[in-house]
């Protein structure tokens, strides 16, 4: 896996995130780490400048200091019980008297699970610092959030994505167009992680990667696509973008998921009133709860389509 073989291993190699690393380098360089939460969105770098701190910290041999839980996964109130206070409590050997704890997706730990994790912080604080990964900051409760270093990830500016993503092509070998790298910035919106493991299933097809190559390895439309079946349906057209999606579920293999989300993205793009941006955007998250809740796909697209179809005959009486 390229994410895996390209991950930094020290801070210093982070890319982005500057004000950050220069905190976490200067925790290294004293050896003191108080109890951290980084928050922020998929592929921004929290769980790997977790790792890279405590290699900064401990030398190669920070495996021995570390322990990594998911709590997605180990998210109930034993787990905080039996696996994570039997590690926290246990001095660490060596110069540095703590011991790190790396609880990634902690942001989906039961409320009951967080009110121990936060009794097991009070209690151990002199053997272990606990670095809390989380999406949403705002789901893990007020005692614990006090009690942390708080640290906002964002996502990787468009330029240094695209710089990023040009480099390790060359890296790898492979000849990405400028259409392609487009294309890999609006599938994963600046998610680096996504983004590489989106180059290299494009790169394992063994063509050049573009635009149309992109779009097919991740299940996405075109934006282009989508564009055009949307100014379709606003012309009054209905059966004709009704054909378009057709084309584009079966060109694309996308899901109906996916299509309201990009419809729902080019509505505040499209050239109509403000009025109508708004009724549609609530027309597309009333089929976007539908789908969820395992409506037939083709049904509420179709719906959808004839709800911007009949929109788009408002509008024109209006003018």
């Amino acid at each position: 896996m390229w994410a895996e073989k390209y991950r930094p291993k020290h801070l210093s190699d982070m890319v982005d995130q500057k004000t950050i690393i220069e905190r976490l380098k200067s925790f290294a360089k004293s050896r003191n780490v108080p109890h951290c939460i980084f928050a922020g969105p998929p592929g921004t770098g929290k769980t790997t400048a977790a790792l890279c701190l405590a290699r900064d910290l401990y030398g190669e041999s920070y495996r021995e200091h570390l322990m990594e839980l998911n709590a997605s996964d180990e998210r109930g109130i034993n787990v905080v019980r039996e696996t994570v206070k039997t590690f926290a409590r246990s001095r660490s050997i060596g110069e540095i008297p703590f011991k790190i704890l790396i609880l990634d997706e902690a942001d989906n730990m039961t409320s009951d699970a967080q009110q121990a994790l936060r009794r097991t912080m009070e209690r151990y604080t002199e053997t272990c610092r606990f670095i809390m990964c989380a999406n949403y900051s705002g789901k893990i409760i007020e005692p614990i959030q006090s009690r942390c270093a708080p640290f906002r990830f964002s996502f990787l500016p468009r330029a240094e994505h695209d710089t990023y993503i040009k480099q390790l092509a060359e890296r790898e070998k492979v000849q990405l167009l400028p259409d392609g790298v487009e294309a890999i910035f609006e599938v994963c919106g600046g998610d680096l992680r996504r983004a590489i493991n989106t180059l290299q299933a494009a790169a394992s097809m063994n063509k050049p990667v573009d635009s149309l190559l992109v779009y097919s390895v991740t299940g996405k439309a075109s934006p282009v696509d989508v564009q055009r079946m949307l100014t379709t349906a606003i012309n009054g057209d209905f059966l004709g973008a009704r054909k378009q999606l057709r084309d584009m579920i079966q060109k694309y293999g996308v899901a109906g998921i996916d299509i309201i989300r990009q419809i729902h993205k080019e509505i505040f793009k499209a050239m109509i009133p403000e009025f109508w941006k708004i009724k549609l955007a609530a027309v597309t998250g009333e089929i976007d709860f539908r789908l969820v809740e395992g409506s037939d796909e083709e049904v509420q697209l179709s719906a959808l389509l004839a709800r911007i179809a009949e929109a788009g005959n408002e509008i024109k009486k209006e003018k």
